[in-house]
C-alpha cells in the first residue's frame, strides 16, 4: 500500500513540475464548454441534448490528458525505474488514484460551469453526484488500461480512441440516460436499472482492470 502511495506522490509532483494532464484536462473543457455556450446563445436545450454535451466533453477531456500518466513514463524512460522497484499492483493503484482524482477536480469545476454557461436546470443533485462517482470510476478504471497498452505504441494517440471508444459506449449511453432525467427529462424509473449497470460497470472494470495490467504492464 505504502508503494501505492509513493508512485501517487510522484505524479503528483510530477504534474505539480509539468501540469501537462491538468492543462490538457481542464482547458480542453474549459473551451469546449465556451465554443458550447456561444453556439447555443443562451437557448435552452433539451435535458437530453445536455447529458449528451456534458459526457461528450468529460469523455474527450480524458483522452486528452489520462492516457498520458504512462506515456510520460515511456517517453522520460523511467518506466523501467517503476518495473524494477515497484509492485504491479502498486503501479495500477498509484497510476489510478491519480487519475481519479483529476477526473474528481473535473467534475467539481465542469459542472458549476456547465449549468451556469448553458443555463442548465440541474434538478436532481444526489443523482447526478452518484452518477459522476460511479461513471468516473469505470472511465478512469478504463483508461488507466488502455493507457498502459498503449504507451509501448507508435501510433499512440489513434489506438486509444480506436480502443477506448468501444468498451466505454455501454457506461456513456446509461451515464447520458440517468443524467437526462437529473437535468429533469427522461423517467426516474429507470434510475434503479442505471445505477445498477453503472455499479457493475465499475466493479467489473476496476477488477478486470487490475487483474489484467500485469500482462499489459510487463509484456
Amino acid at each position: 500500500m505504502h508503494k501505492a502511495w509513493a508512485v501517487l506522490v510522484k505524479d503528483v509532483r510530477a504534474e505539480y513540475r509539468t501540469r501537462y494532464a491538468v492543462n490538457a484536462l481542464f482547458l480542453f473543457a474549459l473551451v469546449t464548454l465556451t465554443a458550447l455556450s456561444f453556439a447555443t446563445g443562451g437557448t435552452a436545450l433539451s435535458p437530453l441534448l445536455a447529458a449528451v454535451f456534458y459526457w461528450v466533453i468529460l469523455f474527450f477531456s480524458v483522452f486528452s490528458s489520462l492516457a498520458q500518466t504512462f506515456v510520460k513514463e515511456a517517453e522520460t524512460k523511467t518506466e523501467f525505474f517503476l518495473k524494477l522497484n515497484a509492485p504491479d499492483d502498486a503501479v495500477f493503484f498509484g497510476k489510478w488514484t491519480f487519475n481519479l482524482i483529476l477526473v474528481f477536480l473535473l467534475n467539481v469545476i465542469l459542472t458549476p460551469l456547465f449549468v451556469i454557461m448553458l443555463n442548465i436546470t440541474l434538478a436532481h443533485w444526489g443523482v447526478w453526484l452518484v452518477t459522476l462517482c460511479l461513471g468516473g470510476i469505470g472511465l478512469v478504471s478504463t483508461t488507466t488500461l488502455l493507457g498502459a497498452l498503449i504507451a509501448a505504441a507508435n501510433v499512440r494517440g489513434a489506438l486509444f480512441s480506436v480502443l477506448a471508444f468501444p468498451v466505454l459506449l455501454p457506461l456513456l449511453v446509461t451515464a447520458i440516460r440517468v443524467s437526462e432525467t437529473c437535468f429533469g427529462g427522461g423517467t426516474e424509473l429507470a434510475q434503479a436499472d442505471a445505477f445498477l449497470v453503472l455499479g457493475s460497470y465499475a466493479v467489473v472494470s476496476t477488477t478486470a482492470a487490475w487483474l489484467l495490467f500485469p500482462f499489459v504492464w510487463r509484456d
